[in-house]
């Protein structure tokens, strides 16, 4: 009898604890499964970089990777298994991949024989045109350390395979982000003669953030300055380290200078800018995916109120403002712009919901809309901007605005075009397949 109500007691204290877990378990599971399917039928689970690529023979679907992930919604668990839930808000922190406890996940491009948005590169980020070479996130990889590390190593090759002449510059490297301001300093390291061409001017994609937005990053050691040990930056200090480094190593540096063409001659490269030309005995592409900001193509556009970024939100006070766009881009805006004094702020999205957002901006959002200081208009589209309003189309009607600014965060027209016509070949072509054989 003694032992009966010890089986009994056992069993009733695994009920205890085992059923709740169990049905918070199912809630869970079935939570991931909806946001899963409907990640699929919006296109959200496709990511446009890197992302988490599980191994589900290994996967027992723990959950780790799950409750690791910074930016949140990338990863849930779906029948027992890991699964990418929405690829378009990884930025490739890892942390998914460091948390799973049977080394079931890695963090990267994957294959890319489909992808048309990726060049074709070797081991050493040089693309199919020997002598140019890829660094930064035009190759598809995110995160300030991974811009860094690449702008070093393709400085690094290059300065082992080149024989320096005296009237051609060893390297010309386009674009003056971090992947960019590595490779330069790679280059005085290496004695290299090079020149940094940017369109937009020293910092890179960075120069476009709002004010004081955060930008988590990786330990990571840039060439000749030292390690940046932080996990996290506001635009500020960022700018600042970089100032740093432009002013200690006197970086030779040219603003203003939008790349339009390349042509290859007897052992050095042209390369044409809308300014002038310049010769180089190689290339470093360090653009980013970004490129030219987007227009929206409708009456109005070109008024002097329309702009594609936010420099500094307390410039704007007492003003009617539109922000169209749902990226993390739009929401900082909007979220910046609405912390300020007499802001009326209005989002236009032309989808039904925000899918991509990082965690703490959806955070945000959510808490301005509930405290009334932003009001957002789904499914919607501009369709006339005019001095003092706008008006904004709905499935139902046509909605007028009062309106001083408008900010637009459309995305941008990548370089993708450029780089084909120079003749690098990107993923999905019938040629990416036999190069990649050959490097």
């Amino acid at each position: 009898m003694e032992s009966l109500f010890i089986w009994i007691a056992a069993i009733l204290l695994m009920g205890i604890v085992f059923i709740p877990y169990f049905i918070k378990f199912r809630k869970q599971q079935k939570a991931d499964f909806d946001r899963h399917q409907e990640a699929v039928s919006l296109g959200a689970d496709k990511p446009i970089a890197q992302f988490p690529q599980i191994d589900l023979m290994r996967c027992f679907g723990c959950g780790s990777c799950v409750r690791a992930c910074p930016e949140g919604d990338v990863l849930g668990v779906v029948m027992g298994k890991s699964t990418v839930i929405n690829g378009l808000k990884c930025v490739g922190h890892a942390r998914c991949a460091e948390a799973c406890l049977v080394n079931a996940i890695t963090v990267g491009l994957g294959d890319i024989k489909q992808r048309d948005d990726i060049p074709v590169m070797d081991d050493y980020n040089e693309t199919s045109i020997p002598g140019i070479y890829i660094a930064g996130e035009l190759g598809g990889l995110a995160l300030i350390k991974n811009a860094i590390g690449q702008g070093r190593k393709v400085i690094e090759k290059i300065a082992s395979s080149l024989s320096q002449q005296d009237d051609i510059l060893d390297v010309i490297i386009v674009g003056a982000g971090p992947a960019g301001i590595s490779a330069a300093l790679t280059a005085i390291q290496h004695r290299l003669s090079y020149l940094i061409l940017d369109q937009q001017g020293f910092g890179g994609t960075i120069l476009q953030y709002p004010r004081k937005k955060v930008v988590m990053t990786h330990p990571v050691e840039i060439p000749l300055y030292g390690w940046l040990n932080n996990s996290e930056y506001t635009k500020e200090e960022l700018l600042a380290i970089w100032d740093d480094i432009h002013q200690q190593y006197h970086l030779n540096i040219k603003i203003g200078e939008k790349l339009e063409h390349v042509t290859r001659h007897d052992g050095y490269f042209n390369i044409r800018t809308q300014n002038g030309s310049f010769r180089a005995q190689r290339i470093v592409l360090a653009l980013g995916r970004r490129g030219t900001p987007r227009k929206l193509g409708v009456p109005g556009e070109e008024l002097s109120k329309v702009m594609y970024k936010l420099v500094d939100a307390e410039s704007f006070q007492n003003n009617h403002i539109l922000v169209v766009g749902g990226g993390d881009s739009a929401i900082e805006a909007a979220v910046g712009l609405a912390m300020q004094p007499g802001n009326t702020v209005t989002i236009s999205y032309r989808k039904s919901k925000f899918f991509r957002l990082k965690k703490k901006n959806q955070h945000n959002i959510d808490q301005l809309v509930n405290d009334g200081k932003v009001n957002i208009i789904f499914d919607s589209n501009v369709k006339e901007i005019n001095t003092d309003s706008v008006f904004v189309q709905t499935d139902k009607e046509i909605i007028q605005l009062d309106n001083d600014y408008i900010l637009i965060f459309a995305g941008g027209e990548p370089p993708f075009k450029l780089l084909k016509d120079m003749g690098i070949t990107f993923g999905g072509s019938e040629k990416a397949e036999v190069l990649r054989e050959v490097f």
